[in-house]
């Protein structure tokens, strides 16, 4: 059966796509815009899940919210394929960085973004804020030093969950500045075959 994306435009859904192009499983893409004053999700994505957020895919009857379960729910369908890697310090590394993704390191970027968007005062608490975006990314650029993928040798499903922030992180907080690797990595991702088909099936994506 066909898995259906409920994709909302510039958003974390994007990694899904990519993840279904990775993994070649069949999927088809029902596309949502969100409200131009608020930029906020419309209200139909509630008609799927009572918290009307994206990414949201369905299965077989069943629908799946939360791009981490996504992934997981997709990795496990796929047998394993680009899931956590055989030896332990690497499967470490890919839970870690397949959590870390949303649970540390997007709410400072998060903040960062809303601070961004207030004037005067704004600008006032983004100075003093962003020494705490910069432990993330200086921490990120550590680890893609030692290795080209978040968990090791190999391109996993962690990369695809790191994707997001990164991007975002990469056009919003000059994240690229000094940090090679980091750079290097969203290079590497941007040229991937999977990469640019998932881009032309879901549309805008403003961090590409």
């Amino acid at each position: 059966m066909t898995i259906v994306v409920h994709h909302l435009e510039n958003s974390r859904s994007q990694r899904v796509l990519w993840l279904l192009e990775e993994l070649e499983l069949p999927y088809e893409v029902r596309r949502y815009q969100r409200d131009k004053r608020t930029m906020l999700a419309p209200p139909e994505l509630k008609r799927v899940h009572p918290l009307g957020k994206s990414p949201l895919i369905e299965d077989d009857g069943q629908v799946v919210a939360e791009t981490g379960a996504i992934v997981e729910y997709l990795v496990d369908k796929a047998a394993g394929r680009l899931g956590a890697p055989a030896e332990r310090e690497g499967a470490l590394l890919y839970r870690h960085f397949l959590h870390y993704a949303e649970g540390s390191l997007m709410p400072p970027l998060l903040v960062n973004l809303v601070l961004a968007r207030i004037p005067l005062f704004g600008k006032a608490g983004l100075r003093k804020f962003r020494p705490m975006v910069d432990v993330h990314l200086n921490y990120v650029e550590a680890q893609l030093a030692q290795r080209p993928w978040f968990a090791g040798s190999e391109f996993t499903a962690a990369d695809v969950m790191m994707s997001f922030p990164l991007e975002a992180a990469a056009a919003r907080a000059n994240a690229r500045e000094g940090r090679p690797s980091l750079s290097a990595w969203l290079g590497r991702i941007h040229a991937r075959p999977a990469y640019q088909a998932a881009l032309r099936a879901g549309g805008p994506y403003a961090y590409a």
